[in-house]
């Protein structure tokens, strides 16, 4: 298992890749408590903390799959740099002010959430052009949301840190330095540099008008909701069997369980469909939030979480394999960054959702609310599951000159040689092993494993 993390780490480009973006999405991962901490130094109440990372999430999740749209049409280094100096200039624009004026604070906010760069997807977009095999992918997607649970445990504590050493001021101002500097070491790569979207329909909706995308992002909305809400619930937990850390313990369990699950998850190969894959794991996710509801006492309940988490980081590596296989061509960056999107709004439904399922009925309750959440995400997916069909098999999926040609019998863990071809335009393509070339002149997807043209692609029509 490890030798196998180790051998894609020692890939080129691959370690400093993975270094780079957890370092450029501290802020993003630190924000909510950095700006706590900040606005209750300046005398700021807990209400008003609240509203500005509300403003700041509500900016973030209107800017990253923006952004993204915007990677996939100018390249990363165009963006990404320029967005992360930007959201730094806005929360150090916040540190100077204060709290007053309170507009220019909700503005500097603004700033700093919305220009917030697009990393998680610009990485996801690159690992096909550095790593190749389908298997390496497989792994460093596993390897990708393991790494955010370690990012969102090992970031606040960083944040405690700096304030103890210095000031919340500087904790501010440091983090963001931090993510500036992994924002640069990402974009001077060079995958980042060579990196090219492929070709692309002009459409309005952009990767939106993919069936399959919108079913899974409507799916791990409610993914997203049940962590929001366990977050919540948690706090109430503790606050009847003793307070003080008995939260951190329900956190902490549950994203120990993530990173085993994950770390098990990425170490092995998986045939069959993804799509057919994920539905299996979001069914053992929702099961693995319904005994939360029995809140016994503290050590069993920190057993129950962390058996909780034990099929999120799966689940999460395996939808990152389905966005990228339904993003229309051209669209990865930005349809990435639509399921960062969706999982931070999900999130931010289900604290409010839980509060009053605690005020009214207690912590009980106030858990029903992950398990509900758990179960229609796999209802979603269970009943648009036509939709989310491997792509190339969705009725309908014809060219402009009719039915494609080539038998759709790939396997579904074949090399995904088409996002590679696109990053690097001006290098030859590598032998790869490849039972079924595509006809010349045949309008393939770049996600389709199947060669199969999108419904209402033509080549005449890519911009």
């Amino acid at each position: 298992m490890a030798a196998g993390y180790g051998d894609l780490l020692r890939t080129r480009h691959a370690a400093r890749l993975l270094t780079g973006t957890l370092i450029g999405r501290l802020p993003n991962a630190t924000a909510a408590i950095a700006v706590l901490l900040f606005a209750r130094a300046e005398g700021g109440s807990y209400a008003l903390a609240g509203a500005l990372s509300a403003v700041y999430g509500a900016a973030n999740a209107i800017g990253q799959p923006l952004l993204g749209r915007a990677v996939d049409r100018f390249g990363q280094p165009r963006v990404m740099l320029p967005a992360a100096v930007a959201s730094a200039l806005g929360m150090a624009l916040f540190v100077v002010v204060g709290l007053d004026p309170l507009p220019v604070a909700c503005a500097a906010m603004l700033i700093a959430g919305g220009f917030t760069p697009p990393l998680e997807g610009g990485l996801r977009a690159l690992w096909p052009s550095v790593l190749g095999r389908e298997d390496r992918i497989h792994a460093a997607y596993a390897l990708d949301a393991v790494a955010q649970e370690v990012m969102f445990a090992v970031g606040p504590l960083l944040v405690t840190l700096v304030v103890a050493l210095w000031s919340e001021r500087a904790a501010l101002l440091v983090i963001n330095a931090l993510g500036v500097a992994g924002a640069l070491s990402v974009v001077v790569s060079p995958p980042s540099r060579r990196w090219r979207s492929a070709p692309r329909e002009a459409h309005w909706l952009g990767a939106l008008r993919s069936p399959g995308l919108l079913v899974l992002l409507g799916s791990f909305f409610f993914v997203g909701l049940a962590l929001g809400a366990i977050a919540v619930a948690s706090v109430a937990y503790a606050d009847e069997h003793g307070g003080g850390m008995v939260s951190s313990y329900l956190l902490s369990a549950l994203g120990a369980g993530a990173l085993v699950g994950g770390v098990v998850y990425g170490a092995r190969p998986w045939a069959g469909s993804p799509e057919r894959r994920l539905l299996g794991l979001v069914a053992a996710l929702a099961l693995g939030y319904l005994p939360l509801m029995l809140v016994p006492g503290v050590v069993p309940m920190t057993v129950l979480a962390g058996v909780a988490g034990v099929f999120l980081a799966p689940a999460l590596a395996c939808a990152f394999v389905v966005v990228d296989r339904h993003a229309p061509g051209g669209t990865v960056t930005e349809a990435f960054s639509w399921l960062v999107t969706t999982f931070v709004v999900g999130s931010a439904v289900g604290t409010a959702v839980a509060g009053p399922a605690v005020e009214f009925g207690g912590v009980g309750p106030g858990f029903a609310v992950p398990g509900i959440a758990g179960a229609a995400g796999l209802v979603v997916l269970l009943a648009a599951r036509r939709l989310l069909a491997e792509p190339g098999a969705e009725p309908g999926a014809e060219s402009a000159t009719g039915p494609d040609p080539e038998p759709a019998t790939r396997p579904a863990t074949e090399p995904d040689t088409q996002h590679a071809a696109a990053a690097r335009p001006d290098a030859p393509p590598e032998p790869l092993p490849d039972a079924f070339p595509p006809a010349p002149g045949s309008p393939a997807a770049e996600n389709d494993r199947n060669r199969a043209a999108e419904p209402g692609f033509r080549a005449g029509h890519q911009a």
